[in-house]
């Protein structure tokens, strides 16, 4: 797939990392650095253990599914702080593997094949096309099965991303968030 960008509905929920070792649930990191992985291991979307050898370092979103975006990410948080809690109003939407020479398209293809539930996308060559796409998240055309609070335009290739993510420029980043 040489497209050149990808757009990914913005889930509003929770951002998390997890790790896996030898194909075991290691750890789950929230964006906050808090270890919550008592937490995620009763998450049914989260694998425990995946057919796998070695370190695969996943980042996703921990949200309420059928929520409004600002009731998602409150019930996905409140999950998180709690000492006890519920987890079976939450999904967990994998969109990257860390530690990866994969482009997007690719990472997610195999977090899909590993049995991670991912967010759908929208491919384009243009840069041009995406007001285009944002229109029609604002209309509800877009993205409706998951509590989104906007778009995430990502460069596919992992050699772009690399480039990026090393470069001195003011914004060195290879994807962004478009909000309302």
């Amino acid at each position: 797939m040489d497209t050149r960008l990808l757009i990914e509905p913005k889930i509003d929920g929770c951002a998390v990392a997890l790790q896996y070792r030898d194909g075991t649930l290691e750890k789950a990191i929230s964006r906050k650095g808090a270890d919550v992985t008592s937490k995620l291991i009763k998450v049914q979307d989260i694998p425990n253990n995946l057919p796998l050898r070695g370190v695969l370092q996943v980042r996703g979103e921990l949200y309420a599914p059928n929520q409004s975006p600002n009731i998602s990410q409150r019930i996905a948080s409140g999950f998180l702080r709690a000492i006890e809690g519920f987890s079976e109003s939450l999904s967990f939407c994998a969109f990257q593997i860390l530690n990866s020479k994969l482009n997007q398209y690719n990472s997610k293809k195999s977090l899909s094949r590993l049995g991670f539930l991912i967010p759908q996308d929208i491919s384009c060559n243009f840069t041009s096309q995406v007001e285009v796409f944002r229109k029609q998240w604002l209309e509800g055309k877009l993205f409706n099965k998951y509590p989104t609070d906007g778009i995430v335009v990502k460069i596919n290739s992992r050699k772009l991303q690399l480039i990026r993510e090393k470069s001195n420029l003011d914004y060195p980043y290879w994807q962004v968030a478009i909000k309302r």
